[in-house]
């Protein structure tokens, strides 16, 4: 179950890289997802937040060996997340705060859990809610799949992404402009660097690691 649950969330994720669309400028919008909007405001709060914890942790962007600005990171998964809750929620997908609690528990409890975070550019008060929408986007691949082995996997997957396909996310174009085929040579969410500038030169530590097990 432990990796069918990674294999659901790494197959979205990565849908949600692909589907995500770039367009005109939105004034005072980071990005916009389904008419909801993130302001710079927001995502300057999680960018500060973010960067102070790393801090705290004793880490920097550069050991973490991202491929793109922390703001786009930052951005970029507080685009998806919006994206994956509202789409998993309009299909009826609800998720406790007891499952919450139970899928940290199952990464080895808060602390192990904040520092997954931290390795996925997500700032500690948006963790949950991170969480939160990769659970109600598994759940609906596997209520769309109606069972768990490969084949219903697919088909899950498969409805999913049309249904992400439904509600693209409209990026303000400073950030960069969205990588639609990331690769090996180009592994980075945005192809330019927008208005911030190249990311951070990678460290000695090792590339993050997938996300975190339930």
């Amino acid at each position: 179950m432990k990796s069918t649950r990674v294999r659901v969330i790494l197959a979205v994720a990565a849908a949600g890289v692909a589907l995500t669309a770039c367009s005109p400028n939105q004034a005072g919008a980071a990005a916009v997802v389904g008419g909801e909007r993130i302001s710079s405001a927001e995502l300057d709060r999680n960018v500060r937040e973010y960067e102070a914890a790393l801090a705290k942790a004793n880490v920097s962007a550069s050991q973490l060996q991202f491929k793109d600005s922390v703001p786009q990171l930052v951005l970029f998964q507080l685009a998806n997340a919006k994206q994956h809750a509202q789409v998993a929620a309009s299909k009826g997908i609800t998720v406790t705060e007891g499952e919450v609690d139970q899928v940290i528990a199952g990464q080895g409890g808060q602390e192990k859990f904040e520092q997954q975070m931290l390795q996925q550019a997500v700032a500690p008060s948006h963790a949950r809610e991170f969480m939160k929408s990769q659970v109600m986007i598994s759940k609906l691949i596997a209520k769309y799949g109606g069972g768990t082995d490969e084949a219903a996997i697919q088909r899950g997957q498969e409805q999913a992404i049309k249904d992400l396909q439904a509600m693209p996310i409209t990026w303000n174009p400073r950030y960069g402009t969205l990588n639609q085929q990331r690769s090996e040579q180009q592994p980075s969410v945005f192809v330019d660097a927008g208005r911030f500038g190249a990311p951070a030169a990678p460290g000695p530590a090792e590339a993050p690691p997938a996300p975190p097990q339930q």
